[in-house]
């Protein structure tokens, strides 16, 4: 198996944080945690030297400690992890029960005939290729799937570009990039779920950005974070 070999992972940038949780805003090129091919620093390696005590925290707190859920390494954006065993089973039953608000922009390719809707179906790891996941299309299959929803809404358009609002109410794997993909209009930059007269076009990046997140706590408190996009990202919008 091919071991990535990567530059040095960027430094995250904390929002807030209190007795309960830590809320980061990741940069690109910042693994969540280590996995079979990632074994360069990543957030989690950062998280448990700055809070050594959320290495008791979650489902499996040895590689995930107080995480309750992932950016893509290629996303940027608010991400939220618990402090506390308690308000990790309160954040992981939010997004179970989809009671985490989120909101992404995303820049795409084309412009969308419908300016604003949604994408849903089953979705899981494609028969085709295990590296992908993929939505269940015509002769499209997948293994373990799961029902997957997302909303959107188009903000701008220019040329043969669309920038999106993203409001995703499921959480699988690459979920935003395989939907928006699977209606002909993948994200810019992305390097796996694109077509292939896009392949040509550099860009520094994948422009899919974690905006904001938001959710009621275990003592009815609400909370609200957002992360504005790089200046990478708004330059080149611009």
């Amino acid at each position: 198996m091919e071991v990535r070999i990567l530059s040095p992972a960027p430094m995250p940038k904390i929002i807030h944080q209190d007795e309960n949780i830590i809320v980061v805003d990741k940069p690109i090129n910042l693994s969540v945690h280590k996995g079979l091919v990632i074994h360069e620093r990543t957030l989690a390696d950062f998280l448990i030297e700055e809070f050594p005590e959320i290495g008791n925290v979650g489902d499996d707190p040895t590689l995930r400690p107080g995480i309750v859920h992932r950016l893509d390494r290629e996303t940027s954006g608010v991400i939220v992890i618990a402090r506390n065993q308690k308000y990790f089973d309160h954040l992981k039953n939010l997004f179970k029960k989809r009671e985490m608000e989120k909101t992404y922009l995303a820049l795409v390719f084309g412009k969308l005939k419908e300016k604003q809707g949604k994408i849903e179906g089953e979705m899981g790891r494609s028969r085709r290729d295990f590296r992908k996941q993929a939505l269940v299309r015509g002769k499209v299959g997948v293994r373990k799937e799961r029902y997957s929803l997302t909303y959107y809404k188009v903000l701008d358009e220019s040329g043969d570009y669309s920038l999106l609002e993203v409001f995703p109410k499921t959480g699988r794997t690459h979920q935003i990039r395989v939907h928006l993909h699977s209606i002909g209009h993948p994200i810019v930059g992305d390097k796996k779920y694109i077509f292939k007269e896009h392949k040509k076009i550099e860009t520094p990046r994948m422009f899919l950005h974690a905006k904001s997140l938001s959710f009621i706590g275990p003592d009815g408190k609400y909370y609200f974070f957002e992360s504005n996009p790089s200046e990478e990202f708004k330059t080149y919008l611009k």
